[in-house]
């Protein structure tokens, strides 16, 4: 047998090795694991033992609800120019209320000195509580702006529900929430007044109210779904809201129930009481009988906003049964508009606190929100950004709920001026003020972006059609 003799090679010069630049990738994950800041960094918490701090009657008792308290708290951390900028939003622009649990307090500025310019940058305050410096002077509302811009108070079906969907429902049981976000797309609905809103209120006695919702369910057995949201469920008494997922439950025809609370994150102590957690297991093991989805929708906007304490109110749901815990945060510029808060955010909900990021809706057309808001254009290029970086199954869908159709993908309009920043959106079902329009499938509804983010010749034409 004849041995194959290697193939002797003549050595080559090379060159001496240089490091290749690298790219890197737009976004580098990095794990953070979540923290509970500490609260008596603040002045007028710097005796609160841990044992105030996780009792939700401790933080509903001392909620900031105006100027004099938020000094309480911060002292001379901020200066006046600050209070004085706040206090010409209150009387002049605000939406909202001011309302302000301690725990969404606690992570602003969460790790870094407190000064008077970190206050104003930081992006929970920018919306928990926005001062008049925010909002923008040339175009501080959208002239199609509107108190409801969802027109879901067009589409009760009784006092506090709309039925907006085909097969699902909003049910509002309430009109008050633990804390007041300042861009609430239900400003016309919940809180207290405002100067410049005057709030409508609901009439019924509560239990008034529950009756004609059930009513309606068993009358409709095409509404598979409901949203049992407010404000805020937190607010209700958990006997009542109870009694009222209990009775939804007795419905064959209900499969979906999800309920709506921010306080899972502005007031985790809430979630976390031993009545709370017993009477959530009893509904979510008779919902689980039933074969019924319960779900939990909080909304959180930043990751400063996730701690330790929401972490455990998410798992706590979800050991007692509660299918699934969804986050549905919304867009604002000064807050969340970039893809690397949005990874930031996705990141800490899915990975770090249990809850699954489910959509983020751009800021509704609502009076004095134009600072907030991002154009159509702007939110697609999110969504672009922040594909292939997440797990498929945690990846947030970015919806823009225009009025009269409802949430669409933020790529399915059918047609886009991005000069005057309008964008034309079709719908495939009827909502139940439309049931003899014959021509609601053909139509085309028009969404605004801001005026300030159009080109001059689009900001031009604004202006000359402002008061058409």
């Amino acid at each position: 047998m004849t041995q194959t003799q290697p193939v002797e090679t003549i050595p080559t010069a090379r060159p001496t090795p240089v490091a290749a630049p690298t790219a890197g990738q737009p976004y580098e994950y990095r794990r953070t694991p979540l923290v509970e800041p500490d609260w008596t960094r603040f002045p007028g918490w710097r005796n609160v033992t841990r044992e105030q701090w996780e009792s939700a009657q401790w933080q509903r008792v001392n909620c900031i609800k105006n100027i004099k308290q938020l000094r309480a708290v911060l002292g001379d951390l901020v200066d006046d120019t600050f209070y004085d900028d706040l206090a010409t939003d209150q009387s002049a622009h605000a939406t909202m209320s001011m309302l302000v649990p301690p725990q969404m307090l606690n992570t602003m500025v969460p790790f870094a000195p407190m000064t008077t310019e970190a206050f104003l940058a930081d992006p929970i305050r920018r919306y928990m509580i926005p001062v008049a410096s925010d909002r923008r002077s040339d175009w501080p509302s959208h002239p199609y702006a509107s108190r409801d811009s969802l027109h879901e108070h067009d589409m009760w079906v009784a006092e506090g529900l709309t039925h907006r969907y085909p097969t699902k429902v909003l049910a509002e049981l309430l009109s008050t929430c633990p804390q007041y976000c300042g861009h609430c797309t239900r400003m016309d609905l919940v809180g207290n007044s405002t100067p410049a809103v005057d709030k409508l209120k609901l009439t019924l006695k509560p239990v008034d109210r529950y009756d004609a919702h059930i009513t309606y369910l068993k009358a409709h057995p095409g509404v598979r779904d409901i949203v049992v949201s407010g404000g805020d469920v937190a607010n209700v008494p958990w006997r009542n809201l109870e009694s009222y997922l209990m009775r939804l439950l007795e419905i064959e025809t209900i499969r979906d129930i999800r309920l709506a609370t921010k306080a899972l994150m502005g007031l985790p102590q809430h979630w976390l009481q031993p009545d709370v957690v017993e009477g959530l297991e009893r509904v979510a093991r008779t919902a689980a009988r039933r074969g019924v989805n319960l779900a939990i929708h909080t909304h959180v906007n930043h990751a400063q906003s996730l701690t330790p304490l929401v972490a455990k109110a998410a798992q706590t749901a979800l050991d007692v049964g509660v299918r699934d815990v969804r986050n549905q945060g919304v867009l604002m510029r000064g807050v969340n508009a970039t893809s690397r808060d949005l990874l930031d955010l996705c990141f800490a909900l899915q990975g770090e606190a249990g809850i699954l990021p489910y959509y983020f809706y751009m800021c509704d057309m609502i009076p004095n929100a134009e600072h907030w808001r991002v154009p159509v254009w702007h939110a697609q290029q999110l969504q672009h950004d922040i594909m292939g970086y997440l797990p498929g199954y945690a990846t947030p869908r970015i919806v823009c709920d225009v009025p009269f159709v409802g949430k669409r993908w933020v790529h399915m309009l059918t047609e886009y001026d991005r000069e005057r920043g309008i964008s034309y959106w079709t719908k495939n079902y009827r909502t139940s003020i439309e049931s003899a329009d014959l021509e609601a499938l053909n139509r085309r509804y028009a969404y605004y972006d801001p005026i300030d983010t159009l080109p001059e010749s689009g900001q031009a034409w604004w202006t000359e059609h402002r008061d058409d």
